[in-house]
């Protein structure tokens, strides 16, 4: 495990932080790949936003370390990350542009190339036209836009979105979505935290599920999935089945003149073996559960 750590874009390593006795974050670990988009997932009061705030260095761990391509990540400047936290913090009475190009220069860019990238996402998220406008004057879609802009405008490695959709209508979420995929596709890697199951489940190839402070699950979202597939099952076939061939195969099942589904009493392959003896099989299908079931499976046996 150390060598697939000290690999990875970054990892935390045995982090934990307390509050008054609790471990708010308990002993967490894992690893996340360059250019992956990674599922930090979690019910309200999990330990994802105290977590993602110890990567950002606005507080420490007790015990723990987090790395940054191998090294610790307090020997690196961190404004080289990207932050989109899930409370606002725009300047109300600051103009659209002005805001923009002034987080541009805290993180390090240039005056002229502030002021280039601060008009390119302008044109990206059609905010051109509302560049002189105070941010108290935008809609709640509009300033989510604006976080999302501050987050990446520097062109940062690693990028961490907590709630990015927030007040977002599906088209701009159908942009952000693009946005996320284009970076991670330049090689950026992406920290993503959001209860939007749906969503993660179109962008992420990893995961991370934690609750009161701990793991739960960990890995890969298919071989998660495939994991946690139930013995439901369903056929589409062309012949004939009758009831009493069935019984002894499925409990609770519904027969229909070309499919049939249940719940098996059998092995996978001993079911398909004897059906395929009996009948044409067009298809045959386990029920996977979908990740919001998985969540809500999960955090109810640990809480």
């Amino acid at each position: 495990m150390e060598n697939q750590l000290t690999c990875s874009m970054l990892s935390l390593e045995k982090l934990v932080k307390q509050y008054d006795g609790v471990r708010a974050v308990d002993n967490v670990s894992f690893s996340i790949n360059k250019g992956d988009i990674y599922g930090f997932l979690g019910p309200n009061g999990a330990g994802k936003t105290t977590t993602i705030r110890m990567i950002m260095g606005i507080i420490r761990p007790d015990s723990g370390i987090i790395k940054l391509n191998g090294q610790n990540i307090n020997s690196f400047e961190r404004r080289n990350l990207g932050y989109l936290p899930e409370d606002r913090g725009l300047y109300q009475k600051q103009k659209l542009s002005e805001t923009i190009h002034y987080f541009g220069l805290l993180r390090g860019l240039a005056k002229e190339d502030s002021k280039r990238k601060t008009s390119l996402w302008l044109d990206r998220f059609n905010l051109k036209d509302q560049r002189n406008r105070k941010i108290e004057e935008l809609s709640k879609g509009n300033q989510q836009k604006i976080q999302f802009i501050l987050a990446f405008l520097h062109d940062p490695e690693l990028l961490i979105l907590d709630e990015p959709f927030t007040g977002l209508d599906p088209l701009n979420q159908l942009l952000l979505k693009e946005i996320i995929q284009e970076k991670s596709e330049e090689g950026k890697t992406i920290v993503f935290s959001t209860h939007q199951m749906e969503q993660v489940e179109r962008l992420c190839s990893n995961i991370c599920l934690i609750n009161r402070g701990q793991i739960i699950i960990e890995g890969k979202l298919e071989d998660i999935r495939k994991a946690n597939q139930t013995n439901a099952v369903e056929v589409l076939f062309s012949g004939s089945l009758k009831d009493k061939d069935i019984k002894s195969h499925l409990n609770n099942y519904d027969i229909k003149e070309n499919s049939v589904s249940g719940f098996l009493n059998e092995k996978p392959s001993d079911f398909l073996d004897w059906i395929n003896k009996k009948v044409e099989v067009k298809s045959f299908q386990l029920q996977v559960p979908s990740l919001e079931k998985i969540f809500i499976d999960q955090v109810r046996k640990t809480s």
